[in-house]
């Protein structure tokens, strides 16, 4: 396993290579990265800080129990912590740390349950409003609705974030979601139901490098305009290298099977034994979205025209030096829906 201090210096070499958009940290990360070493004064990328954490992400390295157990909502870090590093901001700090957080909620079709998570997220973005602090809104699949599951998850989930969001004005709104892909109807019907809402993925579990990039070409061509790939990027063999290839997919530079058999050459070059062949690693495998998920077997790739993955073109970048965390946040949003349309 990996060090904090080994996490976090991936942190600063994926920052500071500029192909992501969101650099998604804890509070403690947060308080070292972006109040004290000031690493993203000078970046287009927008530091982001896990704004809770629910009890079906305390996976106590697979040992615990609770991933097993409907989720309750809980939240370690506060916003001020998140924007100043204390437990009060004044006006004038609340611009030193990060304006983004992320807010996660699972619901489990259970009314109890899911009525206090509802509560406490309105809790949340109600604080949120008045500090002006920004976010955005993850919603998973139910992790243990018992007897109970949904009859079609992909509706109840687009249900859930339409009923969710219908009471909520723009200055509370956040700024983009995070769910997990549930294939193009879904995809669609949710980016088209609201063309305000910003839809984004969530990579979910590690599963092969085809898995990674053919979820987020598919999901960007059905509405998706965010990809938010952590737990992937986290597990993948060489991160930097894995990120430069998952960026010239979103871009359209590559397509994805080129894309995983490109990375697999890199590796070799760096003397890096990839976690499966090739052939394998050209599966598409269908990973769990959820934190204590299972995964099960997909399709093949098919081959795909060779073409060649390059950096993000600079040549219009404003100075992101003069910009406040919230406009880099807004700008990358503004960069995908030039992208993408």
């Amino acid at each position: 396993f990996r060090t904090l201090a080994e996490y976090r210096q991936l942190m600063r070499e994926i920052v500071a290579q500029g192909f992501v958009d969101i650099m998604l940290m804890s509070a403690s990360t947060n308080e070292l990265l972006t109040i004290h070493e000031r690493l993203f004064d000078n970046s287009r990328v927008t530091p982001a800080v896990r704004a809770n954490d629910t009890t079906d992400i305390w996976l106590a390295s697979g040992s615990g129990r609770y991933g097993s157990q409907p989720s309750l909502p809980f939240r370690t870090a506060t916003i001020d912590h998140i924007m100043c590093g204390k437990a009060e901001c004044s006006p004038d700090e609340r611009a030193v740390g990060a304006n983004l957080g992320l807010y996660s909620i699972t619901l489990n079709n259970d009314v109890e349950l899911d009525h206090r998570a509802l509560e406490e997220y309105k809790a949340f973005r109600l604080e949120a409003e008045a500090k002006g602090f920004r976010h955005f809104l993850e919603v998973f699949d139910p992790n243990a609705p018992g007897g109970h599951p949904p009859a079609d998850l992909p509706r109840f989930i687009n249900d859930a974030i339409a009923r969710t969001l219908a009471g909520v004005t723009s200055r509370g709104r956040p700024l983009f979601l995070k769910i997990p892909y549930h294939g193009p109807a879904a995809m669609e019907a949710l980016a088209r139901y609201d063309r305000s809402v910003v839809v984004g993925i969530l990579g979910g579990s590690a599963g092969t490098t085809f898995d990674a990039f053919q979820m987020l070409w598919e999901a960007k061509k059905y509405g998706a305009r965010v990809a938010l790939y952590g737990r992937k990027i986290n597990h993948a063999e060489h991160q930097l290298t894995f990120v430069k290839y998952l960026r010239a997919v979103a871009d359209d530079q590559i397509e994805p099977a080129e894309a995983v058999r490109a990375y697999h050459a890199d590796l070799a070059k760096l003397g890096i034994r990839p976690y499966r062949p090739l052939d394998e690693d050209l599966c598409e495998m269908k990973t769990a979205t959820s934190y204590s998920g299972q995964s099960t077997t997909g399709r093949d790739a098919r081959p795909t025209r060779p073409q060649s993955a390059a950096p993000p073109n600079g040549a219009d970048e404003p100075d992101f030096s003069t910009m406040t965390p919230a406009e880099k946040a807004q700008w990358n949003i503004q960069r995908w829906k030039r992208i993408v349309g």
